[in-house]
């Protein structure tokens, strides 16, 4: 076992065992991320659905199906792809977490990111962009690449949007592919 599973593990036993007090509203079933653990690139979402919550994996329902579409447009193998959420709990009824269910949850994010040590993180999202980098209003700046801390995040719409409103997908789909094209000019540059 790699330092890195060993760290990733303590950290999901720990996080697995935040203290539920009688304000905690999330599912008591953790979620992990999964991936490997010297990923070059991490994709984070929102928290958990209904059956993620069932299954205990990220991104298995319909969004993450559609997500694997988007993965394989930016030329990308979600097998090499280390997969989270910003909550990993499932807030019942699909709803948004709180600010503070985020809040609770962001420094196991935060050190996820820290252990995995990706390249490139894909943020998909409102609460992701918002909790990552402190950004508001994806639809404005999706499809975009921002620097921060000499990492390299992607920002685009969370793909549950895209399946509820299928005319998201378009556009989904075009900043998946404008993240190959940026890939591409990355892997030639010497």
């Amino acid at each position: 076992m790699t330092d890195k599973t060993a760290e990733i593990r303590k950290l999901n036993l720990e996080y697995s065992r935040l203290p539920r007090g009688r304000n905690w509203t999330l599912s008591d079933r953790f979620v992990p991320g999964e991936g490997p653990v010297d990923a070059k690139v991490m994709i984070i979402g929102q928290a958990p659905g209904r059956n993620e919550d069932v299954q205990k994996r990220p991104f298995i329902g319909a969004s993450g199906k559609f997500l694997d579409r988007l993965i394989l447009l930016a030329g990308l193998d979600r097998k090499q792809i280390y997969v989270c959420s910003v909550v990993q709990f499932f807030p019942p009824k699909n709803r948004v977490p709180t600010k503070d269910e985020v809040s609770l949850c962001r420094r196991f994010l935060f050190r996820q990111i820290e252990i995995i040590n990706p390249r490139l993180v894909i943020l998909l999202g409102a609460v992701a962009c918002k909790t990552v980098l402190d950004m508001e209003e994806v639809s404005k700046i999706r499809g975009s690449m921002v620097r921060k801390d000499g990492r390299a995040y992607f920002l685009s719409m969370h793909p549950a949007a895209a399946v509820r409103i299928r005319s998201k997908m378009p556009l989904m789909e075009d900043d998946f592919r404008k993240l190959r094209l940026i890939i591409k000019s990355a892997d030639r540059k010497p």
